[in-house]
């Protein structure tokens, strides 16, 4: 099972990942989260505007062995929910940290990123 790392994006122990640009941050769920669910079947729908706190549940990803929360990384308001993952989860599994990003959220408080791993960090993490 491969576990993709990708440097400069923030990791949380529930498997999100987040990149920063500006005051925006993009997040989607880790390779290692979508080997484990497997195939990824369906993505519930975000609510645009929504406001969110650090680590309260986003959405909810369903798979063909599993259904699990998809928690924020971070306290902000979701401006972009990735419509085509709604439409074709699957793109989870191919491309978890590209095409499959889950939503965009505006960050109120970039203190809150110290809460998170850094990739170096979350590959620690992962060798425990």
């Amino acid at each position: 099972m491969t576990n993709k790392v990708i440097e400069n994006l923030y990791y949380t122990k529930s498997e999100e990942w987040l990149r920063i640009d500006g005051d925006i941050g993009t997040m989607g769920i880790t390779d290692y989260a979508q080997n484990q669910l497997g195939d990824i079947v369906y993505l519930e729908k975000i609510e645009k505007g929504k406001k969110i706190k650090q680590d309260e549940t986003l959405t909810t990803i369903e798979s063909v062995k599993a259904v699990s929360d998809v928690k924020t990384p971070i306290t902000g308001e979701v401006i972009e929910a990735n419509t085509k993952v709604i439409e074709d989860a699957s793109i989870i599994n191919q491309d978890p940290y590209g095409d499959g990003w889950i939503a965009k959220i505006k960050i109120d408080n970039k203190d809150e990123l110290k809460n998170l791993m850094s990739s170096q960090e979350y590959s620690e993490y992962k060798k425990e």
